[in-house]
């Protein structure tokens, strides 16, 4: 029988996509019982009873914290994990080098969940376009050399292993292609044509609310009795509303906030809408995919590939771009048979983002890292 490895994973926020990985990761390797697990960090926004007996709360509030750091460092040795796992860009910094101490880990992983708000999508794929700036190429250099001193780097998406090979020359060797893993939900394909959007993400210029809205408004677009829910919290949000409560759109766009029950408002929906400038492996595509939803997104980072699924429409506007997003908008508003494109994605998302696929292609690693 293998060696249980021992695997602590690192956090330095409470809420987010790599705390939600983290979690569903955690929980499946437990109840698979194939590891003994703890997760290090702030206790989760969500889903924290699924860590009941297996989490320690410590705190690394900002980066240059060296009083934090060596605390988080020292609760981790003190563990005496096999692996470390850190999931965010801090527990990288934190982690960084712990195996090459006395007593440390055998392995330090780190999870590069995504790159700074300012990296364009063109520049990541390699064109000439402007870089970003000065202070993000200096996080980026931080970020390549994380890479270089841990184990492996795991990337949900092939988009950004090319990434950190071609622009931050990490050496391929160095990373591992894993997918997001998401809560599955029940699968319920939209009845009848597509008339409830759903959008769940945070309101901040890259996730493309506005853009989203604006495109919703194009005269003559939406059918009359089509609405739009709006799930998530930030900066861009009272921008978002004025738009909204301008004609055709007043009345018809609700804005719920931060909320824990996003498969219950899935279930309501008829379609998820994502129209960001810049994504990797979005988990609410997947969550959407899962749930048996008709997704418009944008053709950035990993979207195109999570979308590939033979016989589903594909509705990938161009990011940025308000008239491909109103015209990707009519052609799902029109589609006759959403159902069967909602069925096609979550049997796919079932064979490749459930927690256990995810574990068990995290196992795998671990005891290959571990010899």
């Amino acid at each position: 029988m293998p060696h249980k490895p021992r695997v602590a994973y690192l956090l330095t926020q409470d809420r987010g996509g790599p705390v939600d990985v983290t979690v569903r990761l955690a929980g499946a390797l437990l109840a698979a019982g194939d590891a003994e697990v703890r997760v290090f960090g702030p206790t989760p926004a969500r889903d924290a009873a699924a860590l009941d007996g297996h989490h320690e709360r410590l705190s690394v509030p900002r980066k240059g914290d060296l009083g934090a750091t060596r605390r988080a460092r020292a609760a981790l040795r003190a563990w005496r994990p096999d692996i470390v796992h850190a999931q965010d860009r801090r527990a990288g910094l934190v982690s960084a080098g712990l195996h090459l101490l006395r007593h440390g880990p055998r392995a330090v992983v780190h999870t590069y969940h995504g790159v700074p708000d300012d990296v364009g999508e063109a520049w990541f794929r390699g064109g000439p376009a402007a870089g970003p700036s000065r202070y993000t190429k200096f996080v980026l250099a931080a970020d390549a050399a994380v890479a270089r001193a841990v184990s492996r780097t795991v990337v949900p998406a092939s988009a950004m292993g090319r990434f950190l090979r071609e622009r931050l020359r990490v050496p391929g060797k160095r990373l591992a292609h894993i997918d997001n893993c998401v809560e599955l939900p029940p699968c319920h394909p939209p009845a009848g044509p597509v008339r409830h959007l759903v959008f769940v993400g945070l309101l901040v210029e890259r996730k493309g609310i506005l853009h989203l809205l604006r495109a919703l408004a194009t005269p003559g677009l939406l059918p009359p009795d089509a609405t739009l829910t709006v799930v998530g919290d930030g900066p861009q949000r009272a921008r978002a509303e004025e738009l909204a409560a301008r004609a055709p759109l007043a009345g018809r766009v609700r804005f719920l906030g931060f909320r824990t029950d996003v498969a219950a408002l899935l279930r309501q929906a008829d379609a998820f809408v994502l129209a960001s400038t810049m994504e990797q492996q979005p988990l609410a595509v997947a969550e959407a995919m899962a749930a048996g939803k008709p997704v418009l997104a944008t053709d950035t980072g990993g979207v195109a590939d999570m979308l590939a699924v033979d016989g589903a429409a594909r509705y990938l506007a161009a990011p940025g771009d308000v008239a491909d997003l109103a015209t990707h908008l009519r052609a799902l508003f029109a589609d006759p048979d959403p159902a069967t494109t909602g069925r096609l994605l979550a049997e796919h998302a079932r064979a490749r983002f459930s927690p256990e696929v995810c574990a068990r292609r995290h196992l795998a690693l671990y005891r290959d890292l571990l010899g």
